[in-house]
């Protein structure tokens, strides 16, 4: 496909919340693509590569590798179980979970299992594009890892209140895990970005992380089938995780959501098939189920979408970012963060100090500016919570 000029007047986006100026210009840049249809700021927006995290970009038969993100197909999954919520209250519980935790999963970048784990996603065609078939065997050793930065697997409470989620309302013992495609889905990332950025000189520098590539061409076909196999991964990636956890305490699952929110989705929107990149962004189409957690102090909630077309059917991923992680290396410190979790009752098993609770933004409030795009049907409570520890890598 021909290169195209920018358009002479930028696509249209609406924004929930109050959102960083930072942000708002990044939308508003990838607004100005000839690609571009229309996009969405969600509540919990702030800055990122390219489209913001929150940013939400439909585009016609063009995807962008740095608005999917480079952790493509991170994704929340959440496993309510038969054991009593009551296991969170006494020494002897919290040590199950906490064995559970620590035996059945890693983290940090570079965190593999000697004795890999097994799942059918690794009978899948890795051959769709060099940077799969060359990291394979990697990808084996990694399934089943949680990674690092804003990764973690926990263990709380789960409140349901509405009958419409299969099991009966009330009380119950959860396991939540947030983590994507490890290393592999790194690699990807970083190969099809760079190369849309060669293929696109023409974008003045503000715009070259926007870079994209068309699905009619080798190049774009190829990433849009490493992305979907990366989406396919992450999704076993947790499929183990909770496979693993559950069976190390003999319990059955009685109810499990989850969702991927850094991804591309081919939809119709405006009467017409799109490509909608969801960077940070949960999908809420209608009656679809998801999950927004906060921060490892403030609660995550199961909602339904509303299948809003003014936001592409989407819904903020998390509380957001307020503070970077320079930033919050410099200016926080364990004992005021450690004061804050003892008030809530959290059990945090390691951590950096980059993603305690005072970096993220009000959940509650995210929740209160999103009223439009989802119902909450749950809410968990983050008891015990295990990250990469400190001084790891972000991969999110």
């Amino acid at each position: 496909m021909e290169n195209k000029p920018l358009r002479d007047k930028p696509a249209e986006f609406k924004q929930w919340g109050t959102c960083m100026e930072e942000a708002q210009q990044q939308m508003k840049n990838a607004c100005e693509l000839p690609i571009s249809e229309s996009g969405a700021l969600m509540a919990d927006s702030h800055i990122g590569y390219g489209l913001p995290i929150g940013g939400v970009l439909a585009t016609r038969n063009s995807v962008i590798p740095y608005a999917v993100g480079v952790d493509i197909a991170c994704r929340v999954k959440l496993s309510v179980l038969d054991l009593p919520p009551e296991m969170l209250e006494n020494e002897s519980g919290m040590e199950q979970l906490t064995k559970a935790i620590e035996t059945e999963t890693k983290f940090g970048v570079g965190a593999k299992f000697k004795d890999r784990r097994e799942h059918s996603v690794i009978d899948e065609d890795w051959d769709v594009s060099p940077i799969t078939k060359k990291l394979k065997g990697k990808a084996h050793s990694q399934l089943g890892t949680s990674g690092s930065g804003n990764h973690f697997v926990e263990f709380g409470p789960i409140t349901i209140k509405e009958k419409n989620l299969g099991i009966n309302p009330g009380k119950y013992l959860a396991l939540m895990s947030h983590s994507g495609s490890r290393g592999v889905g790194a690699a990807v990332a970083d190969h099809y970005s760079k190369l849309a950025m060669k293929m696109h000189h023409e974008l003045p520098d503000r715009l070259k992380h926007l870079a994209w590539l068309d699905l009619d061409t080798e190049e774009g076909e190829e990433y849009w089938d490493a992305m979907e196999l990366m989406g396919k991964y992450a999704k076993a990636n947790h499929a183990c995780i909770h496979k693993h956890v559950t069976n190390h305490l003999g319990s059955n699952v009685l109810l499990d959501v989850e969702n991927h929110h850094n991804f591309a989705w081919k939809e119709t929107h405006h009467g017409e098939e799109l490509i909608v990149h969801r960077k940070g962004a949960t999908p809420a189409g209608k009656n679809v189920l998801g999950i927004i957690p906060g921060s490892m102090a403030s609660p995550a909630y199961v909602v339904k979408g509303k299948g809003q077309p003014e936001s592409l059917n989407s819904a903020a991923h998390g509380a957001g970012r307020v503070m970077s992680r320079k930033r919050a290396h410099r200016e926080l410190n364990w004992e005021d963060a450690n004061k804050i979790l003892a008030n809530k009752g959290v059990t945090l098993l390691s951590a950096g100090l980059d993603e305690v609770p005072t970096v993220y933004k009000n959940i509650d409030k995210v929740m209160e500016e999103q009223q439009d795009l989802v119902d909450i049907q749950a809410r968990f409570d983050p008891k015990l919570v295990k990250m990469a520890p400190s001084g790891e890598r972000p991969e999110d």
